[in-house]
């Protein structure tokens, strides 16, 4: 029996819930999955030009299983590329360090509750109108 993944620490979610080819209508193309983890793994080593092993201690994961999560990812986003798909973030083994929500409405990312202030142009408030991101 394997031993259960242990949850992978994610800083900020990601502002878009997912990447799609230019000139492709998203209901037309296929879709690659790439999970928080993956998300954060290519944030932390290509963006914030990170070295690996800074990069899982900050995901609290050894330097051999970022490096497998970063090589996942980038095959993905490789497969994406040159084959038209979309990609869609979600799910996986992870947790934030804060309570992030997303608006229903205009999409912003809030962190925490006592962050979330009307959004200019929404129409609704209230906790119904935001989505959990820390519930998987």
């Amino acid at each position: 029996m394997a031993r259960p993944q242990k949850n992978r620490k994610i800083c900020n979610p990601p502002k878009m819930q997912g990447f799609k080819p230019f000139g492709i209508a998203f209901c037309e193309t296929e879709h690659m999955l790439m999970q928080y983890d993956e998300y954060e793994a290519i944030k932390l080593v290509n963006y914030d030009l990170l070295p690996q092993d800074e990069a899982a201690d900050l995901m609290e994961v050894s330097r051999p299983t970022l490096t497998r999560i970063y090589n996942s990812a980038l095959i993905k986003i490789a497969k994406a590329f040159v084959e038209g798909k979309s990609i869609i973030i979600e799910g996986g083994n992870f947790e934030f360090d804060k309570d992030w929500y997303k608006c229903k409405n205009c999409f912003r990312l809030i962190e925490g509750l006592e962050n979330h202030v009307k959004c200019y142009g929404c129409t609704h408030f209230g906790k119904d109108e935001l989505i959990n991101l820390n519930q998987k």
